[in-house]
C-alpha cells in the first residue's frame, strides 16, 4: 500500500475545514428544498490536487463532521456516500487533466449535480421526509441544481488555474 505524504494529509485536512465552514458558517441560500453554498469549491481543490481519494475524502469528511458537530436534522449515511462519491468523480476527470473544459468539467458537473445531487440526494430527502413524493421534490429542487451547475461550470476552470499556479510554486 502506497504511504500517504504528511503535506498531503494536512492539506486535505484543512480544506475539510474550510468545507465545513462553508457548508456550515457562511451565509448561502438555504431553505427546507434548496441549499446552494460554495461548498464544492474546497473539494474541487483537493480533488485537482489529490484525484479521486483526496475529493472522496474531503467531501465525505467534511459532510461526517458537519453532521455530527452542526447538525441541522437527522444523519442519514446516504448523504455522506454520495458526498464522497461526488468528490471521487471531480477527483477522477480533473487530477491531472489539464484545463480542457469539455469532458473534464462538464461530464463531472452534470453528472454530480443531476444524477448524483438531484437523483439520488433527491431520494434520500424522500426518504427520511415522506410527507412529499420523491417527484414532488425532484421538480422543485431542479433551480437548485440549474444554479450549482452554473457556478461549476464557471468556477472550477478557474480553480484548475489557481491550483495549477499554487502548484507549481508550493508543490502541494
Amino acid at each position: 500500500m502506497k504511504k500517504i505524504p504528511l503535506k498531503s494529509m494536512v492539506v486535505c485536512a484543512m480544506l475539510t475545514a474550510v468545507a465545513v465552514v462553508l457548508d456550515r458558517f457562511v451565509p448561502a441560500l438555504f431553505t427546507d428544498t434548496y441549499k446552494i453554498t460554495f461548498t464544492f469549491v474546497p473539494v474541487v481543490v483537493a480533488a485537482i490536487l489529490y484525484g479521486p481519494w483526496g475529493g472522496a475524502a474531503v467531501w465525505g469528511l467534511a459532510d461526517l463532521i458537519g453532521a455530527i458537530l452542526f447538525p441541522r436534522g437527522v444523519y442519514f449515511p446516504g448523504f455522506t456516500v454520495t458526498s464522497a462519491l461526488k468528490g471521487a468523480l471531480f477527483g477522477w476527470f480533473l487530477h491531472k487533466k489539464g484545463a480542457k473544459f469539455f469532458p473534464h468539467v462538464v461530464v463531472p458537473t452534470l453528472v454530480n449535480n443531476f444524477v448524483i445531487g438531484l437523483a439520488i440526494d433527491t431520494l434520500w430527502i424522500a426518504i427520511l421526509y415522506s410527507s412529499k413524493t420523491y417527484w414532488g421534490y425532484f421538480v422543485g429542487r431542479i433551480p437548485q441544481f440549474a444554479a450549482i451547475t452554473a457556478m461549476n461550470l464557471i468556477l472550477i476552470p478557474l480553480l484548475e488555474k489557481f491550483c495549477g499556479t499554487l502548484n507549481r510554486h508550493v508543490k502541494l
